[in-house]
């Protein structure tokens, strides 16, 4: 976890603050864990992590020294699957949650329930970059719906999946005449299994019109579609929607991830500004106030929040309320 040699690649992407910050603001570390790209059907993470803590980076460089030195931990076992082979491990992971109580969160992402909520958020709505996070839960309940159904369906549901990740995929996508006809069939066979009326409903919704229109509008790059395939974002949206609680801006510095282009989040933090809800920040002023992307071998804050993140990952069990939000005893007045 140290800084590494060699000659490295400029950092890409990221959204620095564009103009002065606004009230109180929040400064966190952001890391993921089993994040695969599009390839979110055929992965051995079938989960993401995201995780992010506010920890000063003293505060970090304390941490892991004392992991260093109270549990024997040698530089290279700071990934996750070091962390919890070695020794010792249960007593050396109930000591890191307990240092970061309060100060850290984690936001769980099942890669089959996101293609589910992007099925719904895309092809039965107008896509938004507000879609899949707590800012746009009318639609939540059709996807639980139609996922919950649509697992009964063995591998039928399974083409259905593949089908849509085809269909709507950026680069080295078949002709749309393939993939649409190929996806309307998985459609058409999962009806067969008679799933019920809710998920049936939402299958018959699926209108051969629209999701051509979609796709003609990805091959347009028409940048106001969320990328279809890329759940980084939404996950970084809760994240910072968690730490705002809606009276505060985060600035956000991450772990580079070509996902996190200046135009994404140009347009996510338009999104978070935009939204309706209880908030305590100035008309206008979005909680998301700039991302700053680094090497992570170079800051200890995100060092740690990978670390997190990979617990996390291979044991979600953790993730219980001290990871889910800052504690309001750690919060500004």
């Amino acid at each position: 976890m140290g800084g590494g040699s060699g000659v490295r690649s400029p950092l890409q992407g990221g959204l620095p603050p564009s103009g002065p910050l606004v009230g109180a603001v929040v400064q966190i570390a952001c890391d993921e864990s089993g994040f695969s790209g599009t390839n979110l059907l055929h992965s051995t993470a079938p989960v993401i992590t995201h995780a992010s803590v506010d920890l000063a980076v003293d505060e970090a460089v304390a941490l892991i020294t004392a992991l260093r030195s109270g549990f024997r931990f040698s530089p290279h076992e700071f990934k996750s699957g070091h962390f919890l082979r070695r020794p010792g491990a249960d007593e050396a992971l109930e000591w890191f949650l307990a240092a970061l109580t309060g100060r850290a969160h984690v936001h769980l992402i099942d890669k089959e329930f996101f293609l589910v909520t992007r099925i719904v958020d895309l092809m039965l709505t107008e896509p938004s970059y507000a879609a899949g996070t707590r800012l746009a839960r009318d639609h939540h309940q059709t996807a639980v719906v139609l996922h919950e159904a649509g697992r009964s369906a063995g591998s039928d549901w399974a083409l259905f999946l593949s089908a849509f990740v085809d269909l709507v995929r950026m680069k080295r996508r078949l002709p749309v005449d393939r993939t649409a006809r190929r996806f309307f069939e998985a459609r058409d066979a999962l009806l067969g299994h008679r799933l019920g009326t809710a998920a049936d409903a939402v299958l018959d919704g699926l209108d051969p019109r629209r999701v051509r229109a979609l796709v003609a509008r990805l091959d347009g790059d028409d940048r106001s579609i969320p990328p279809p395939l890329e759940p980084l974002l939404p996950a970084l949206a809760e994240t910072v929607l968690s730490w705002s609680d809606g009276r505060r801006q985060v600035l956000v510095t991450h772990d580079e991830q070509s996902a996190l282009t200046a135009d994404r989040l140009t347009r996510l933090q338009r999104a978070l500004a935009g939204a309706s809800v209880a908030n305590a920040l100035p008309p206008g002023v979005s909680p998301l106030a700039g991302l700053l992307m680094v090497d992570s071998r170079d800051d200890p804050r995100v060092q740690v929040a990978d670390l997190l993140a990979g617990v996390a990952r291979r044991m979600p069990g953790i993730i219980d309320d001290r990871l889910r939000q800052p504690l309001p005893s750690q919060r500004d007045p």
